[in-house]
């Protein structure tokens, strides 16, 4: 009588595992996909910011979306690679335990991944974000250069860099 309950508690555990892992891949590619949204997001605003055309003093507004897009997609990696820990927590565990039963809260391993602004400067990220900036950075340059930027921009931008 106790071998079967046990094989009954497992195989309920076992479709509690399959129930979870389903969950968390949706939630992975629920973040990957806003990951990719925001990339496409950034391009689009940080080009319509620049074509502003009443001057080119409205060109520093491009770095407003720029540097919130590249936090927001830290954010999303950063919540994506939690839910991947918890994933590898329920494979390895739940045929085990029922303990944290699908309780989807990946912040318990918050401590195991890289904080957002480690995130940031990952290599992935800092390569497309970070040439975005660099050739907003050039751009600004180019126009301090031929003049077509007033002066309070250049104060501004020398404040930022």
């Amino acid at each position: 009588m106790e071998e079967r309950k046990t094989s009954d508690e497992n195989g309920n555990l076992k479709d509690y595992m399959l129930k979870e892992v389903d969950l968390i891949q949706n939630v992975i590619k629920r973040m990957a996909s806003n990951s990719f949204m925001t990339k496409g997001w950034t391009v689009t605003l940080v080009v319509a910011t620049l074509l502003l055309k009443d001057d080119n003093s409205k060109i520093l507004i491009a770095y407003v979306p720029l540097i919130s897009f590249w936090y927001l997609d830290s954010y999303f990696l950063w919540q994506e690679r939690m839910y991947r820990k918890l994933y590898n927590w329920v494979i390895e565990n739940r045929l085990k335990t029922n303990e944290y039963l699908l309780d989807m809260n990946a912040y318990r391993f918050l401590s195991e991944v890289d904080s957002i602004v480690q995130i940031m400067f990952s290599k992935t990220l800092f390569l497309f974000y970070g040439s975005i900036f660099l050739l907003l950075t050039v751009l600004i340059i180019y126009l301090l250069i031929n003049k077509s930027i007033n002066e309070e921009v250049l104060k501004i931008f020398i404040f930022f860099n």
